[in-house]
């Protein structure tokens, strides 16, 4: 009789269906997973990399209205789950009395989910710009990424990422000066940060806030105290009121240090004059 042809698997070969390799399909992870989880089973991020939360009235007005667009990043940790990244949504969250929140579980340890909580807050847009330094400067010193992994791995030129890194190097008492000041440009804080001591970083931030240097009289300052100028071309004082559309007032010294209490003889010397002759000098032009 001629042979049939058996169609399937030899019987030598036998499917792994039992209840062992099932149990083992179904809990594998396959990578995150988006669910709810109860408000109360979720704790904050101890390492989290931003200190300050902000204001998030506004953030809380926009989930109230519209519910939170953006799941948060969390981790399983024993029965509970630990934040990654959204602790801001999780505290505006709670503050709503919201039950539970829907989050995206991540299976990741230490250090991943540190370098994932700082690339997703240097993501963020309302963040400034000592903020964004001293998260590039976390990247480098925590995973030892270079200015282009780093570059790669946020989108951002790598010239971008090596000026806001040099920005890390100014010290604390310069940033207030600076914070009280309204803040600097990016090429004025780069200016800042190439001078080699803390006292003449201080000292430049400094002068530029109480003198309201110029871009061209900042990098003028920074030679001199950088020791490749022997001598300032001049001191200079600017004014400019709130409201600079009306005027802006340049006082040129022919020295290189001067006083308050010069400047405000100056300044009365000015307004004698003009009080003396009864009008304004007049404009040459």
């Amino acid at each position: 009789m001629p042979r049939i042809k058996k169609s399937g698997l030899p019987d030598s070969v036998v499917m792994k269906h039992d209840g062992h390799f099932v149990d083992l399909i179904s809990t594998r992870s396959l990578g995150p997973r988006i669910r709810m989880i109860p408000i109360d089973r979720i704790d904050p991020n101890p390492r989290q990399a931003r200190c300050e939360l902000g204001n998030i009235d506004e953030l809380r007005d926009s989930i109230r209205s519209k519910g939170i667009l953006e799941p948060i990043l969390v981790r399983a940790k024993g029965s509970r789950f630990e934040i990654i990244a959204g602790e801001r949504r999780y505290m505006a969250s709670k503050g709503l009395g919201l039950k539970e929140l829907p989050c995206i579980d991540m299976d990741v340890e230490d250090a991943e989910a540190m370098e994932i909580a700082l690339i997703e807050n240097l993501q963020r847009k309302d963040l400034d710009i000592f903020e964004e330094a001293d998260g590039l400067q976390a990247l480098a010193d925590i995973h030892r990424y270079n200015h282009e992994e780093i570059s790669g791995k946020l989108g951002k030129a790598r010239s971008t990422v090596t000026e806001i890194l040099s920005i890390a190097r100014i010290p604390q008492k310069a940033r207030d000066v600076i914070k009280e000041a309204g803040g600097f440009s990016r090429s004025t804080l780069v200016e800042i940060a190439k001078l080699k001591t803390e006292d003449d970083m201080i000292k430049l931030t400094r002068d530029i806030a109480e003198r309201r240097l110029t871009r061209e009289d900042t990098r003028d300052l920074a030679k001199y105290l950088k020791g490749k100028a022997k001598k300032l071309k001049y001191y200079v004082y600017n004014f400019a009121p709130e409201d600079s559309d009306r005027f802006r007032m340049r006082l040129e010294f022919k020295k290189q240090t001067v006083t308050k209490q010069e400047i405000i003889s100056i300044l009365q010397e000015i307004i004698d004059k003009i009080r003396m002759t009864g009008e304004p000098p007049a404009l040459k032009g």
